[in-house]
């Protein structure tokens, strides 16, 4: 254990950080990040829509959620190549790369042309089901304007306004991109999005198996053990979460069953996320009783902030990070609790998650009966009955521990 605590805190952590500070994986995390606003309208509409069971006649909000959370892709489309640029000190061009990543973006989705001029588009394409087509045209518009840097046609001492040298400058590989979309769309006939969509259905139905699932939470509880912030990977799920929560609320608007367990709504507003991700709220609450000063202290300081979803305090300060203790029982749990959830929606004794709903800061509880309902919620006394157990024999090792330290100290006093 010392041996693998050594390599993780010496050699791990260090390259996933460089990995993460890369500019090119930064941008694409700040573009999604971005984006949140428009992904929690999406969740404010739902919290909203709950009170047309008793409001007769209420309006519906949907077209709220569409004009948000339903252009999601033109949003990461216009801000990766944005902020690729930004990153790179490259202001002047930053705004066309990101006009240009949206004229791309548009290109690939494949409209049809009236006789009548007018162009149809079919909506979903705009949203979460086009997320990875939109990161991936960003990603191919940064790059071309990246490899075209130092182009110019004019010589550094040209007389000419900078402005208009700019101009021209920008037309060979805003020209260049677009002629690329073009002859894939217009001349070879390609329909580029549902392309994608077909290379990625794998990953997609891979990451909705019980396993897919049960690795989603595992490599997040264990990067966060090991004191890395799960939000760094967040983006990348994502690109799975999004587009799965979206095609269970079609399913049920045609009177269908849901079937993506794997989402954000499953993970941090139904069973999983009790307290922040790990599971924490638990070993808080345990804190609250112990002999040591110091994690009774803890357990007061952390309680209010976890019941909101945010347990960064007590990992770094408990600590659970790099402290075998605990980490041990958060591995755990972060193994059984995903396999009860799965198990139980895929059999149907709760309700999977069909409505998006991001709020994260949402009490466990709370947002569990508003996704699932009161089966969620006997699903939820469940899952907290199995992670206090599971918490219980390690707190109790580390309460004496802690204890014994405090009463030898005082000795020495």
């Amino acid at each position: 254990m010392d041996r693998l605590m050594k390599w993780m805190n010496e050699k791990f952590a260090p390259r996933l950080e460089a990995f993460t500070n890369n500019v090119w994986v930064s941008s694409i995390q700040e573009a999604i990040m971005v984006t949140l606003p428009m992904i929690f309208i999406g969740s404010f509409v739902t919290l909203i829509s709950i009170l047309k069971d008793f409001i007769p006649g209420m309006p519906d909000l949907t077209p709220i959620t569409t004009f948000s959370f339903g252009l999601l892709g033109i949003f990461i489309a216009f801000l990766t190549p944005y902020t690729v640029m930004q990153k790179k000190g490259r202001d002047k061009i930053k705004l066309i790369a990101g006009a240009t990543g949206i004229s791309l973006f548009l290109m690939l989705l494949k409209p049809v042309t009236n006789e009548d001029g007018t162009i149809q588009f079919i909506m979903e394409r705009f949203g979460p089901s086009g997320m990875i087509t939109a990161l991936l045209v960003g990603v191919a518009v940064a790059v071309v304007l990246n490899v075209f840097n130092n182009f110019s046609f004019f010589k550094k001492d040209s007389n000419l306004p900078e402005f208009i040298m700019e101009w021209f400058d920008f037309l060979v590989p805003i020209a260049i991109i677009l002629t690329l979309g073009w002859v894939l769309v217009y001349q070879l006939n390609f329909d580029i999005f549902n392309l994608i969509v077909s290379v990625f259905e794998p990953v997609n139905a891979l990451g909705q198996t019980l396993w897919g699932f049960l690795l989603f939470n595992m490599i997040g509880v264990a990067l966060y053990s090991f004191g890395v912030s799960p939000w760094v990977i967040i983006p990348i799920f994502y690109a799975i979460w999004i587009p799965a929560i979206e095609q269970n609320a079609a399913l049920v608007a045609q009177g269908l069953e849901p079937v993506n367990i794997n989402t954000f709504e499953t993970f941090f507003s139904g069973w999983l996320g009790v307290g922040g991700l790990g599971a924490t709220l638990p070993l808080i609450i345990l804190f609250l009783f112990a002999k040591s000063q110091k994690l009774k202290s803890i357990g007061r300081a952390t309680l209010v902030p976890s019941l909101f979803n945010i347990n960064e305090p007590v990992i770094y300060g408990a600590p659970i990070a790099f402290n075998p203790i605990l980490m041990i029982p958060m591995w755990i749990n972060g193994i059984i609790t995903p396999i009860i959830v799965y198990l139980a929606l895929d059999l149907g004794f709760a309700q999977i998650p069909s409505k998006v709903f991001q709020l994260w800061y949402t009490p466990i509880g709370i947002s569990t009966y508003l996704m699932s309902g009161f089966n969620g919620l006997i699903l939820l006394a469940v899952v907290l009955a199995i992670i206090f157990a599971v918490w219980y024999p390690f707190y109790k090792i580390y309460d004496a521990q802690e204890l014994k330290k405090e009463q030898e100290e005082a000795k020495q006093q």
